[in-house]
């Protein structure tokens, strides 16, 4: 895959300003696309766009499938006549307060459900049973598991009875009958989620801004996936992992990230010929231009963790059948739109295997001040070609400025001395993020993406996730008045100057506000 020389910015929807605790798929959404057309951006680069589930985490989803429903817009349900406008209660306004913003919307979305059922127009009705047709091949399997998920008090499937654990067909038929309009509110919000996304979607593209989304190769335990595909992981008789995914002692933690999610039986999904992730791979197209691979080495070889260990330290290397894969996917799904999130201990048949596709790689300036010289995240190491994307840092990652008060003096000293080789020059702390957008922008990097946090000059305060930690991640959200003209102006001077200017068509509209 070719990639266009441009720029984009990361911020997941859930950190979008706002009254609803959460940043939804509304008003200041459109704000924040017609912010970028602006800066004359070519990418929104997002998180996975499902319901969080453990930890408040995107990367474990309750569903690979689908939609967040936490991230519909209410003003949509109150335009449509479902139910009576209410304001939300009072919510934090620069951290999302996940527990209280899921209960408030969950009883939210079921008022506006109720009068969906009783108000709704004819065309509506045709609408939500042409999706419900449309995405049967997933959307069956996920609301009964948010029924059931519901009804046994939100525990984990390997927790409920067993014939509903091991999918007996009398029992799940019985749930069907028991739980139909349940399963059908299910149905309606993944339906809602869906066309607002389309909608928001078809307004970026509009103004030139284009969609990146973002795929986690593992699947959480706790998910309608696992529950409804068990014969595709490593689980005992009572859905328990045997082996669990994570990643060796590394730069994030010293005990490595064991990340407690089953492991795939990868051989009986090419005996299937992959279809479980093509059909993944097809319905996150259907809601961006380009995907995120999160962690592609373990497409070549992953680190299998025994159960029973507590760290990551004592796992193995286990190989997997990427080529083969990717083959497969490359003959259903033609070109693959994929950017490979290459990082961490990556090797010579890793970096073969995204060369072999053609997939651009990742360059983190972060990681480039070591005093090593052949560092592939220094920009004069780049591919020569360009062929790679590069960010000042990304969601795992401090914000710059956060990032550059810890840095050791050979560490500074270093980066100080790459600034200046690129003549960009460094007054005070102050200058420090815009100092690495600069360096990224100039780059031969074909994509430079930068995180919102950074273009803000924002501290480690409003860091986004911190890896191989459990509390105080993924909550982060900018104030209304963050998304200023002078700083959407500054990033299109610097887009312009570094050739970087959107390459996409535009209708002209992005000097207009929602």
């Amino acid at each position: 895959m070719e990639l266009a020389r441009t720029f984009g910015v990361l911020l997941h929807p859930t950190s979008l300003a706002g009254p609803w605790g959460m940043g939804v798929l509304g008003k200041e959404a459109r704000r924040f696309l017609d912010w970028l057309a602006r800066a004359r951006a070519g990418y929104w680069q997002v998180l996975p766009l499902g319901a969080t589930g453990y930890g408040d985490c995107p990367y474990l989803g309750v569903s690979a499938w689908a939609g967040n429903p936490y991230l519909i817009d209410p003003e949509d349900l109150f335009a449509r006549g479902w139910l009576p406008r209410e304001d939300p209660p009072v919510f934090p306004i620069q951290q999302v307060d996940f527990p209280r913003v899921m209960d408030w919307k969950w009883g939210l979305l079921r008022k506006a459900f109720a009068g969906f059922e009783t108000r709704t127009r004819p065309s509506e009705q045709r609408a939500l049973e042409d999706f419900t047709q449309r995405e049967r091949s997933w959307l069956g399997d996920y609301a009964l598991f948010m029924a059931l998920f519901f009804r046994h008090q939100q525990q984990a499937w390997n927790r409920w009875p067993e014939p509903l654990r091991r999918r007996d067909e009398a029992a799940l038929a019985n749930a069907r009958r028991e739980l139909a309009a349940e399963i059908r509110f299910h149905e309606f919000t993944q339906w809602l989620f869906f066309s607002q996304w389309s909608e928001l979607r078809r307004y970026g593209s509009e103004r030139g801004v284009r969609i990146i989304g973002d795929v986690p190769i593992f699947m959480s335990l706790n998910s309608a996936e696992v529950w409804a595909n068990q014969d595709l992981f490593f689980l005992d008789s009572r859905g328990q992992p045997t082996v669990v995914g994570g990643v060796p002692p590394d730069y994030f933690s010293p005990e490595g990230q064991r990340w407690g999610n089953p492991l795939y039986r990868w051989e009986r999904m090419e005996e299937r010929g992959f279809d479980f992730w093509i059909d993944r791979v097809r319905t996150v197209l259907r809601t961006c231009d380009l995907i995120r691979i999160d962690h592609f080495r373990a497409f070549e070889s992953y680190w299998e963790i025994p159960v029973a260990e507590t760290t990551a330290k004592n796992g193995r290397w286990v190989k997997a059948p990427g080529e083969r894969f990717f083959e497969r996917l490359r003959q259903e799904l033609g070109e693959l739109p994929f950017i490979a999130e290459d990082l961490g201990i990556i090797t010579d048949e890793v970096y073969a295997l995204r060369d072999r596709f053609r997939l651009p790689g990742m360059k983190v300036l972060q990681f480039a001040f070591s005093n090593d010289p052949k560092s592939p995240f220094l920009p004069q190491n780049f591919p020569e070609d360009g062929h790679c994307v590069v960010y000042p840092g990304t969601h795992d990652n401090d914000t710059i400025l956060g990032w550059w008060r810890t840095l050791s003096e050979p560490e500074r000293a270093q980066a100080q001395a790459t600034l200046r080789a690129q003549r960009i020059r460094l007054r005070g702390e102050n200058d420090v993020p815009w100092a690495f957008i600069r360096l990224a922008f100039q780059s031969r990097a074909r994509l430079a993406i930068v995180t919102l946090q950074d273009v803000l000059g924002l501290g480690s305060e409003s860091r986004m996730n911190n890896p191989a930690t459990s509390r105080g991640n993924w909550g982060f959200r900018y104030l209304e008045d963050a998304l200023q003209q002078k700083l959407a102006t500054r990033l299109g001077r610097l887009a312009e100057e570094c050739r970087r200017v959107t390459p996409f068509a535009s209708s002209g509209h992005a000097g207009r506000e929602a």
